[in-house]
């Protein structure tokens, strides 16, 4: 198995979308109301369509639930699936004000016998399928991707997972070998690293905090600082030797081993990444038990030229999975 820890990070929520997105929006849950319209007629929508769910407007003597407009607000990414929407909020009487339009829209279109035009019929279709498939994802997703899988992940990568040593030291950068000398002698005899660093550090960004470098790996930093560090101890003195930005002189403050990450910081990598490994089984068990026959060639590949990454599966995030990286 891949380590869930390639993934990106993504799972942030979408920004709310441009006008343009909003229209597109629209017009796709017109043809979702199209859809719910024809498939509904006759049946009541007078029961609450999910446990707790309130009425909170009638258009022509039809409920709209509250469920309805948490759900339009998801898929706007106005809201995170499963986050809370007051139903005394600005934002849910925005959304709520579109749902009826939403509504009234394709009740016209109804009126209008659009539903019976066959490019309106194959969009429902469509949307139909759209809408199912994404139940199956969820259904299976739902059931695989709990707590037990997602400790299961992380003990395994915690196992795998290389800790590196991490070193924290200061810096005092300077122009030339000589002046680095010059800072050598003075903290041999008792200087203050601090305040040299303040004095006479030219790095803008550690000068001012005593040349402090924080915590790092050695890898992450520049080759120079990977040479000079290597098997240096707490309390060593390095340098100076040269750098891009001039002459450095180190002194290492510490060394530990760098804690791994934590269960509920990985989480959300974690999830991604079982929701894409049941989606790609699905599919994969889905299309081996299917007939199907590509009626179109594949375009012939130009040297030099970026091919088209494959597109995510419906409901599965698209991320790109690699080895696992260390913790």
């Amino acid at each position: 198995m891949v380590g869930f820890q390639g993934l990106h990070q993504g799972g942030e929520r979408a920004a709310r979308p441009s006008s343009r997105a909003r229209v597109a929006v629209a017009v796709t849950l017109l043809s979702l109301s199209l859809l719910i319209a024809a498939c509904g007629r006759g049946a009541s929508d007078e029961k609450p369509p999910e446990p707790g769910d309130v009425a909170v407007a009638k258009v022509n003597g039809h409920a709209v639930w509250s469920s309805d407009v948490k759900r339009e607000a998801v898929a706007q990414g106005m809201i995170g699936e499963g986050e809370p929407l007051d139903v005394s909020s600005d934002l849910f009487r925005r959304v709520l004000d579109e749902v009826v339009d939403q509504k009234l829209l394709a009740a016209e279109a109804l009126k209008r016998k659009l539903d019976k035009d066959p490019v309106a019929q194959r969009r429902l279709a469509a949307a139909r399928e759209r809408i199912l498939g994404d139940m199956l994802v969820e259904n299976v997703v739902e059931k695989a991707v709990n707590d037990n899988a997602i400790r299961g992940l992380y003990a395994e990568q915690q196992k795998l997972s290389k800790r590196s040593e991490e070193i924290r030291a200061r810096q005092i950068l300077v122009g030339s070998q000589a002046d680095g000398d010059n800072i050598k002698k003075l903290l041999a005899t008792g200087a203050s690293f601090d305040a040299l660093a303040m004095e006479r550090s030219t790095d803008a960004a550690t000068r001012f905090n005593g040349g402090d470098l924080g915590y790092f790996t050695v890898d992450v930093m520049p080759e120079a600082y990977a040479a000079a560090l290597k098997d240096t101890k707490k309390g060593d003195l390095v340098g100076p030797f040269q750098t891009e930005g001039g002459w450095a002189i180190l002194r290492v403050e510490d060394k530990r081993v760098e804690e791994p990450i934590t269960l509920e910081a990985a989480r959300p990598q974690i999830v991604r990444f079982l929701t894409y490994d049941q989606v790609r089984d699905l599919l994969e068990k889905l299309r081996g038990a299917a007939k199907v026959n590509m009626l179109t060639a594949k375009p012939q590949d130009v040297p030099g030229q970026p091919q088209e990454p494959a597109s995510a599966p419906t409901g599965a995030p698209a991320p790109t999975a690699q080895a696992p990286a260390k913790s």
